[in-house]
């Protein structure tokens, strides 16, 4: 009966975190469109509910995330897009797939990593002042690497021809986005995950949630 309302509490949870998420999605909150890609703090829950939820409800949440950037990327296409929905993509089936990783799989690599590795902090009995922040941090940067690496190794030479560059000058123009996008998103991750998570952590023990005391650091 034990396992049945731990189950049943975990579910409810991912499922509310899921909710916050797609909401996030279709707001200008969670995508904030910019002149060649969408920024985003889609990601923030995602690694909220990793910590909360573990390593599993992140991937799950990650995948709900990717699967909104797919439709946001088709709804609403951007130069982009062709590396993050299928439909738009410029080289068949072999560029459908791997729109499919980069909107899809990189995000679920978010919970994946910011689970893990909230497990790490929590066997080694790091403070949650300092394990939240990081843990926040790392999650966004997992994000922003991902994506544009992937968009890099893949799409390299579509990439060049959206920016209307040469390919020697994707590299420069990846890191740059990395540097001023991806560095911010992490910062405002690791205050956000900071006051969001502490506050949760705390609410969900008094609500008796059972599965928190196993995934989060004393």
């Amino acid at each position: 009966m034990k396992t049945k309302k731990h189950d049943t509490q975990w579910m409810v949870s991912v499922a509310l975190m899921a909710a916050i998420v797609i909401l996030l999605a279709n707001t200008p909150l969670g995508m904030i469109q910019l002149p060649i890609i969408k920024a985003t703090t889609v990601h923030i829950p995602v690694i909220i509910g990793a910590i909360l939820l573990g390593p599993s409800a992140g991937a799950i949440l990650g995948f709900v995330f990717g699967v909104c950037s797919l439709v946001s990327n088709t709804m609403a296409p951007t130069l982009l897009s062709f590396a993050f929905s299928p439909f738009m993509s410029t080289t068949g089936i072999p560029g459908a797939i791997k729109a499919i990783w980069i909107s899809v799989g990189c995000r679920m690599l978010i919970g994946i990593v910011a689970g893990w590795l909230w497990i790490l902090f929590n066997k080694l009995k790091v403070n949650q002042i300092i394990a939240l922040p990081i843990v926040g941090f790392v999650g966004s940067m997992v994000n922003t690497i991902t994506v544009m690496g992937s968009i890099y190794l893949l799409f390299a030479q579509q990439y060049a021809q959206a920016k209307d560059v040469a390919i020697s000058a994707v590299w420069g123009l990846v890191m740059g986005t990395v540097t001023a996008s991806g560095i911010p998103e992490a910062i405002a991750a690791a205050v956000l995950v900071l006051a969001i998570g502490k506050v949760l952590i705390q609410v969900l023990k008094r609500m008796n949630f059972s599965f928190i005391d196993a995934q989060t650091a004393k």
